[in-house]
């Protein structure tokens, strides 16, 4: 191995965007990072003057040139960079000018804003979870308890009564007692380990598809599906993917037949199930060379907007009927898998983004 392929995959193994340029702003090199942010390759890029892939950047370029002339390196924070595919990217970057062989070069570095933030909410998402949950197993054990005496005491009860009418109070007692104790272990998540093994994504889908299609096919719900076919296994516990796939299909159909949004919307309601391979992607603070997109939107009239930091906790809900377990129970199977959920809404259109590792090198 040279020491130049040594350098390009030191460079390839940086989670920040990298650019080498010449004199006259042209591409000689971007390392993966860039590639995935700028959603062009290095072999596409190369000799490409920076201004055929940055519009409307007159201001960029010129500070840029002036770096260059002046060899003096040039920070820019929050800066907005538009991409001639229509891809806009919130970014702090530097240039850093060097001579090599008498001539001038210079790398350009781009940090992701976005990818910053992402890591942020992550991570204070997994701080509230956390919190909640020992918030939770102390409230558990303050209510299960209680609950076990008083389950007791009509089962005993109910050994005493000959009559059958006040039979049936004892029975609702054992009952309601049964259904709190399950709702508390709801809450708390499943303790149960992972069963790793190879897993379709598009088995699990089609799964789902199937549970949830009885139910759209009554309310005009229609379900489609756009597979990437060229995904292959992935390392995951197929049941728990299942039951976090079904909690997002669920919420997309209830949300489309709220009886509050109109009869036309709900005739058309619709359901995109999609797939794609992601390259050079990062899922909290790892870098994967390859990971699986699965997204779920619908055309439905989209979540509260006081809602959307909070979605993901436990106990809450924009519906009436809603327990609130359900997103937070697909957002803890999702981190057990390494993976990221993500959600984005407006009217007309929300969408879960679930992120899943591949393979990493």
């Amino acid at each position: 191995m040279t020491l130049d392929n040594v350098h390009k995959r030191l460079l390839d193994n940086l989670k920040t965007g990298v650019l080498l340029l010449d004199s006259e702003l042209r591409l000689l090199y971007i390392n993966m990072a860039a590639e995935s942010l700028l959603d062009i390759s290095d072999r596409k890029a190369n000799r490409l003057f920076i201004g055929e892939l940055l519009i409307n950047a007159e201001e960029d370029i010129s500070e840029m040139q002036n770096a260059l002339r002046n060899s003096s390196s040039f920070t820019k924070r929050k800066a907005e960079l538009q991409l001639i595919h229509g891809k806009s990217l919130f970014v702090d970057y530097t240039i850093n000018p060097f001579e090599e062989n008498g001539e001038t070069q210079a790398l350009f570095e781009i940090t992701s804003l976005e990818h910053s933030h992402r890591i942020s909410r992550e991570e204070s998402l997994h701080q509230a979870r956390e919190t909640t949950r020992e918030l939770v197993r102390g409230l558990a054990h303050e209510i299960k308890n209680p609950l076990g005496g008083i389950r007791g005491a009509a089962q005993l009860l109910a050994r005493e009564i000959n009559n059958d009418d006040l039979a049936d109070y004892t029975n609702v007692i054992i009952e309601e007692a049964d259904r709190l104790h399950n709702l508390v272990d709801r809450m708390m998540g499943s303790r149960k380990p992972l069963d790793i093994r190879a897993a379709n994504i598009h088995e699990v889908l089609e799964r789902v598809r199937s549970l949830v299609q009885a139910e759209a096919t009554d309310s005009g719900i229609q379900i489609h599906k756009d597979y990437d076919p060229s995904i292959p296994d992935i390392q995951a516990d197929r049941e728990q993917l299942i039951q976090a796939m079904l909690n997002i299909v669920r919420n997309a159909m209830q949300s489309l037949a709220n009886a509050d949004i109109d009869s036309d919307r709900r005739r058309n309601g619709r359901i995109y199930l999609r797939t794609r391979i992601l390259r050079n992607t990062t899922i909290g603070t790892q870098f994967y060379r390859l990971a699986t997109s699965i997204e779920v939107i619908d055309n439905g009239p989209g979540i509260p907007p006081e809602l959307m930091d909070t979605i993901f906790y436990p106990m809450i809900s924009g519906r009436p009927d809603g327990t609130g377990l359900g997103l937070p129970i697909t957002h803890g199977i999702i981190n057990q898998h390494n993976g990221m959920i993500e959600c984005d809404s407006k009217p007309g259109e929300t969408r879960f983004s679930v992120v899943l590792p591949l393979a990493n090198e």
